[in-house]
């Protein structure tokens, strides 16, 4: 599938999987928001840490206003190859197309790494 159109920058694997590490510590001892509407509300509220959202996503229109939103409140945002290995993450078993770290919890070290390097790619 070729990346969306909206996407800015690209995050290496290893970034991706250390933010899906982050997400899976996260869930277990702090609190994330899963689903579109969940993650925007969080973000529009400037509670969101750090937003993972899945290219995969079809229609791309159900997503393409994030990056934007996290701009405009400045949450880090990354993008994760496929809604499969979010929502496995998160701790469900469907496919998301969108979650939020809400609260780090044990995983705050990390969260503050991948934040520092996607403030780093996107300079």
């Amino acid at each position: 599938m070729p990346k969306p159109s909206f996407v800015e920058w690209e995050p290496t694997e290893e970034l991706q999987k250390k933010a899906l590490e982050a997400l899976e510590i996260a869930k277990d001892t702090g609190r994330i928001k899963k689903g579109i509407n969940e993650v925007t509300k969080s973000i529009e509220r400037g509670i969101a840490r750090l937003v993972l959202i899945a290219e995969d996503v079809e229609p791309q229109e159900i997503i393409m206003y994030i990056p934007g939103l996290c701009d405009d409140k400045k949450a880090s945002y990354i993008f994760i190859n496929s809604k499969d290995d979010l929502g496995r993450a998160a701790g469900i078993e469907r496919p998301t197309a969108a979650v939020a770290i809400i609260v780090d919890g044990k995983s705050k070290e990390i969260v503050d790494d991948v934040v520092e390097k996607i403030n780093g790619l996107r300079k």
